[in-house]
């Protein structure tokens, strides 16, 4: 019963941390993601390498606390940011990873992936130290490749 209690406690702690962050915080004024190397309708090999661009702030590991700065993660198929089933809410609490969502919270600004052939829908969300999107959002466009072998 201890441990019950303390997990519940636990989870509430992490959950009301989690909103006080909640889009709090805003951007560089003018900052904007990109793709480097990789537009909308190319195409390419697998494996696919993804660089990652961010204008008018800096990248820092996930949990460093530095105005200006934040960190990637890549939309990997899925609806844009905000568009899924419950909108921007979905995102509200910070991006949950997922095969179709991943984090960079060491800083990364590239990665390569084993996508198969085909069309596959790509798109960089810049977020803050707990994974929350800025508010605005620093985000790039989808984009659309096709990966052949």
């Amino acid at each position: 019963m201890k441990t019950t209690c303390l997990s519940l406690t636990l989870a509430g702690a992490v959950f009301l941390a989690a909103q006080a962050f909640a889009g709090d915080r805003a951007p560089v004024d003018g900052a904007e993601a990109y793709f480097i190397g990789l537009s909308d309708g190319d195409t390419v090999q697998t494996p696919v390498t993804v660089r990652f661009g961010i204008k008018g702030m800096g990248v820092a590991p996930a949990g460093v606390e530095k105005d200006g700065t934040g960190h990637h993660h890549l939309l990997i198929n899925r609806p844009a940011l905000g568009q899924g089933e419950d909108g921007m809410e979905e995102y509200e609490y910070g991006l949950v990873g997922s095969d179709n969502l991943i984090h960079y919270g060491g800083g990364q600004t590239e990665t390569t992936l084993d996508l198969p052939a085909g069309e596959h829908t790509l798109q960089i969300v810049f977020a803050d130290l707990n994974h929350v999107p800025f508010e605005p959002s620093v985000e790039t466009e989808v984009i659309t490749i096709t990966v052949t072998e």
